[in-house]
């Protein structure tokens, strides 16, 4: 159910409708009926007028309807003021999300950030839920009535929110400690972003072969995962593949998951994965492309990526327009890098890595000579594992190796050069 304002067109409402669907879908609820009310203004008791209320009601009753779910956040007094005329359980889009986001969290970082979003959302509609929230706490030795059952909740569930808060922050510190140990070691990351069901874990696996969980369903990829790649450079990279987005997310979503967003701010290159077949790719690109300024990763290198060029018409297929028309569309440079890809069939993906490898922050390979002990390993699996080794040669308990590496590691070597 969606209530519109005048200034939102049809088409934008239908497409909107369209997706709160496959939101609800991917919860695992059955659709039985959708309703569009356009309004000048929002009704404050109930966001949409009490015809629109009663005719909704009916529905639910003819339909056996369970939910009603609206496509717009709702106060708690709007949300109780409508699940008492329509006599059902109202739910709006961002407890959907949520209800989503618990379903498929993995992690005890994800769940934790999951909980502290419902809490988040929970505290302010405690107030007026019946009888049950104004119990009396007062017990023995107390003076009065006490205090009531509702402030009792409020409390606990501020102390959980602090504690979920501090738990968070130990995670975002360990995140920290693994980026400064990844930092030791001469590996750009790569974080994949882009709005959710663009294909970014499909385009993922390809790249690296993780395995990671491929599903048409929205926000079927919660947790983080990073992985090694190896570039036509030879140079090795890490690719993360994050959370989708979605427009209207739910600030305290946002909120939440800024320890998983800090990859993304932390990345060398960002993949803006786009799905080029969608109606709605330029909105999509620019709801991304302003999430990405909203967690402070605007100015960070980016590659536009048009993945499910397989569903794209043959005579449509001038992609280099296409990626122009969108970063335009979304407020950017038309001549940005763009490239064409399917992540389902790998057409492009030669072209791909060529262009992250003209990308990435300069970090040439160069062809060095190190003499290194004889028994040195460690320093030897090292340059095999991140650069080239050309020639090896031993001279009595010395070693000469020459090698094409890249820069930064020669640097760690040698780092007195």
């Amino acid at each position: 159910m969606r209530g519109t304002p005048g200034r939102y067109s049809q088409e934008r409402a239908e497409e909107s409708l369209d997706e709160l669907s496959e939101l609800a879908g991917s919860a695992g609820a059955q659709i039985v009926d959708r309703v569009l009310q356009s309004r000048a203004a929002p009704e404050a008791a109930t966001l949409i007028g009490q015809g629109k209320v009663e005719e909704i009601a009916a529905a639910v009753r003819s339909g056996a309807a369970d939910a009603v779910i609206f496509d717009h956040d709702l106060t708690p007094t709007q949300q109780r003021n409508l699940e008492k005329a329509i006599g059902s359980k109202v739910i709006d889009r961002t407890q959907l999300i949520l209800d989503i986001f618990a379903s498929r969290a993995r992690t005890r970082e994800g769940r934790l950030q999951v909980e502290l979003a419902q809490l988040n959302y929970l505290l302010p509609r405690l107030a007026g839920r019946g009888v049950e929230m104004s119990r009396l706490g007062g017990g023995i030795g107390t003076r009065g009535p006490g205090e009531t059952q509702l402030e009792t909740d409020r409390r606990r569930i501020a102390r959980r929110i602090k504690k979920i808060e501090q738990d968070l922050e130990g995670v975002r510190a360990g995140r920290a400690l693994h980026r400064r140990r990844r930092s030791g070691v001469p590996l750009a990351t790569l974080a994949l972003a882009g709005y959710t069901n663009a294909g970014k874990s499909t385009l993922f696996n390809r790249l690296t072969q993780a395995g990671v969980l491929t599903d048409a369903r929205m926000f079927a990829t919660l947790d983080p995962t990073v992985r090694p790649l190896i570039l036509p450079s030879r140079r090795r990279v890490l690719v993360s593949d994050t959370v989708g987005f979605i427009r209207n997310l739910p600030t305290t979503l946002v909120k939440a998951f800024r320890a998983t967003l800090e990859e993304v701010k932390e990345a060398a290159l960002v993949l803006h994965v786009v799905d080029v077949s969608s109606v709605s790719a330029a909105e999509h690109t620019a709801h991304v492309r302003k999430v990405l300024a909203e967690i402070g990763a605007a100015e960070i290198p980016q590659l536009l990526v048009l993945n499910k060029i397989d569903r794209v018409p043959e005579n449509e297929r001038d992609f280099e327009a296409i990626g122009s028309r969108l970063l335009r569309d979304a407020g950017g440079h038309g001549d940005a890098r763009t490239i064409a890809v399917s992540g389902l069939t790998g057409a492009g993906f030669a072209g791909l890595l060529r262009t992250i490898d003209e990308i990435l922050p300069a970090d040439p390979l160069i062809q060095t000579t190190l003499r290194l002990p004889a028994g040195d390993g460690a320093t030897l699996a090292l340059l095999h594992e991140f650069g080239r080794v050309l020639e090896v040669r031993y001279e009595g308990d010395r070693c000469e190796v020459r090698a094409e590496i890249p820069e930064s590691l020669k640097r760690r070597l040698n780092p007195r050069e």
